[in-house]
């Protein structure tokens, strides 16, 4: 056989191997062949919020947050931010100085027109912005919102536990809120379990150089911690929510004598020396202030500290770690 023969033959063979492969790999005879699949639609979640039932797409591909509530939680969960109010964010997480984050401003000034260029499909709002809600509505029409700030009349242990578990159901990090909230009720429960209620306490917030009453209770930051912990106030008058303190004499605090003094420096959560040259950290104004040399509290060094950044934070984890470092001293004494 010529060569020219041979290669048509070993062609002819090849076709024939392709033909029947093809027909085996076939639909059975009888049967049509499967119409084309549409790409699923993205799945969407439904859950509560202060404004009833939201219908959020997970995952969402992009997210502004400006609750600063729960910055860490987004942060510790690995979730991409597209657009946040940067000077809220405390100062010792990477958010604060991610350039790829549009920065919406401070509370004060904010940029919400930046939020449209994100297109965001969800916007965790509260706190400081909570009163752009319909502003943000009407700019991002296309965005589920969810807020989720503690509500009036609700205990707010309870409300920030609801917060972080709304959010492990949005970003499907329900384990890892589950072991928040553990750890939180666990906190309390160590809390509980050292503190003798024939022992009072007085909270106060520093701010400009001052000493400031938090009102048990109802008092920003420190006044819910009386409730949460059962503890039992050195002085109770009424008071308002004013996120630097009630104003009442550092005379006033020394006479009720505490046995011991829980303290949030608000000018620490915003920059200390940074912001302010004249800035005097909480522990250096308690410790100079002729009025409180005598009381129990600063005698015997039974002084806690809430971490620096609660000022702006006041999540979950601030509290819980401030619970342990109360736990830790009231253990030891």
């Amino acid at each position: 056989m010529s060569t020219p023969r041979r290669l048509t033959a070993s062609l002819a063979l090849l076709v024939g191997a392709a033909i029947t492969l093809s027909a085996c790999a076939g639909q059975p005879a009888g049967e049509s062949a499967p119409a084309e699949t549409t790409p699923a639609a993205p799945a969407t979640i439904q859950v509560e919020d202060n404004h009833g039932t939201q219908t959020v797409t997970v995952p969402p591909t992009s997210v502004v947050a400006t609750d600063n509530r729960l910055f860490q939680t987004l942060e510790e969960w690995g979730v991409k931010l597209t657009a946040a109010p940067i000077p809220l964010i405390p100062g010792d997480l990477a958010y604060k100085t991610d350039a790829s984050i549009a920065d919406l401003g401070s509370h004060g000034e904010p940029d919400l027109e930046a939020v449209v260029a994100v297109e965001p499909d969800l916007i965790v709002n509260g706190q400081r912005f909570a009163q752009f809600y319909n502003d943000l509505k009407g700019l991002a029409p296309q965005a589920a919102i969810i807020e989720l700030d503690p509500r009036e009349g609700q205990p707010f242990d309870a409300e920030l536990k609801r917060q972080v578990t709304v959010l492990g159901e949005v970003f499907g990090q329900q384990e890892k809120a589950a072991a928040l909230v553990a750890d939180f009720d666990a906190s309390i429960a160590r809390v509980k379990a050292a503190y003798d209620p024939g022992q009072k306490v007085m909270a106060v917030i520093t701010s400009g150089g001052e000493i400031n009453y938090a009102a048990p209770g109802n008092g920003r930051t420190l006044g819910p911690v009386f409730d949460i912990l059962g503890l039992t106030p050195a002085l109770s008058v009424d008071g308002s929510t004013d996120h630097q303190g009630d104003d009442i004499s550092v005379e006033a605090i020394a006479d009720s004598n505490p046995d011991w003094i829980l303290v949030m420096d608000r000018d620490a959560g915003v920059g200390g020396s940074a912001a302010d040259p004249n800035y005097k950290p909480a522990n250096e104004l308690l410790a100079n202030s002729e009025a409180l040399q005598n009381v129990t509290a600063v005698k015997e060094q039974r002084i806690v500290y809430m971490p620096q950044y609660t000022y702006v934070n006041e999540g979950i984890q601030t509290y819980t770690t401030f619970f342990n470092s109360f736990a830790d001293v009231l253990e030891k004494a």
